[in-house]
This record gives C-alpha cells, structure tokens and sequence, in this order.
C-alpha cells in the first residue's frame, strides 16, 4: 500500500517542485495540436509571421486594449478582461509560425482566455 502511496505522490512532487506542467492535445477542430502549460497555449500556424501578426492585432483589438506591438520581435501585450495577454510570433519557416499566447491575471493563470484568443486567431489565419 505504501508503495502505491508513493508512486502516486511522484508525478504530485514533480508538478509541485517543476511549478509547470505541459499537457498535449490532439486537437481542435481544423486548428491542429496544441501545447498547454498553466498559462500559455501554442502552435504552428500554416501561414507567414506577417499575416499571423496582423491577425492577432485585429483580434486582441477586437477582444480588449492593444498596450504594445512590436512586429520585428513579434511580440504583442494587451488588456483583455483586466487580464495582461502577451502573444508571441515565431518564424518557423517562409511558410509556418509558431503561436504563442499566455494570459495572466493578478499573477494567476487564466489558461481559458488563452485558449479562447489562440482559437480565435488561428480560426481566422486558417480561413
């Protein structure tokens, strides 16, 4: 019994001494796999940097308050909800980009809203 005890306290002490957690999905949708941690969610993107870019401006904008762009680095800070957004852009190839997007609120994860703004703009990249 206490060797079950300690096999599953394991994976407990490795969370809790890691701090961060990574958990694949297969899928959403059209949308492909994604990789979650407590409060980021990424992916590739079929499409160039520049049109990822300029999809997720037009969709945080629609969603809350651009703070900062910078289209060179790839980097994107908003307010949505009262929650501080930052998205990432990554040139993986001329025709593929990497999507990151992490939402924190008063130092919590807010993996949802995550999930909801990287959704959003992958649907309209992918359309």
């Amino acid at each position: 019994m206490n060797r079950v005890k300690g096999i599953l306290c394991v994976p407990l002490l490795a969370v809790w001494l890691g701090g961060c957690v990574y958990l694949a999905i297969g899928g959403v949708g059209a949308l492909g796999g994604y990789i979650v941690s407590p409060d980021t969610v990424e992916g590739l993107a079929e499409s160039g940097t520049a049109q990822v870019f300029d999809t997720a401006v037009e969709i945080v904008s629609i969603m809350g308050l651009v703070e900062s762009k910078n289209e060179a680095g790839g980097v994107i800070k908003a307010r949505i909800n009262g929650a501080s957004v930052t998205v990432v852009i990554m040139e993986m190839s001329s025709s593929s980009a990497k999507l990151s997007v992490k939402v924190r609120k008063h130092y919590l994860p807010k993996i949802s809203l995550a999930q909801d703004v990287f959704v959003k703009i992958m649907s309209r990249v992918n359309e």
